[in-house]
């Protein structure tokens, strides 16, 4: 039943999680995280509703032809769209790599610990 009193090993377990969720090692993990996630999705959407704005408001200098007949400012625009998602996702990687997964992987480590001493459900 739900009312029912935990495992002890279910209790400590629980208490093991909470306690690396306030460590600090944890909340610093989650700034690191914060202050790369806000930054870039700020940037990325003032870069986007800029398009957005300008393809409204600013047909003319859109429609400026850059190479040929068919190339202009708004599909070089567009086509940037796309370069700056995979740029931010590549960033993000480089990123993760070096400042989230070592930290993510040493709490995960100290989880796991709490883990082997209780059996695969602990």
């Amino acid at each position: 039943m739900s009312t029912d009193t935990p495992a002890p090993e279910t209790a400590s377990a629980a208490h093991r999680y909470l306690a690396v969720q306030r460590s600090d090692e944890f909340a610093g993990l989650r700034r690191a995280l914060r202050g790369f996630v806000f930054p870039m999705t700020v940037a990325f959407f003032l870069w986007y509703a800029l398009y957005v704005i300008l393809s409204a408001y600013a047909r003319d200098f859109m429609g400026t032809r850059l190479f040929g007949s068919h190339i202009n400012v708004a599909l070089v625009f567009g086509l940037l769209q796309f370069v700056s998602t995979f740029l931010i996702a590549w960033l993000y990687s480089r990123f993760a790599d070096r400042k989230i997964d070592p930290v993510a992987d040493r709490i995960r480590a100290e989880i796991g610990e709490v883990h082997r001493e209780h059996g695969p459900r602990g």
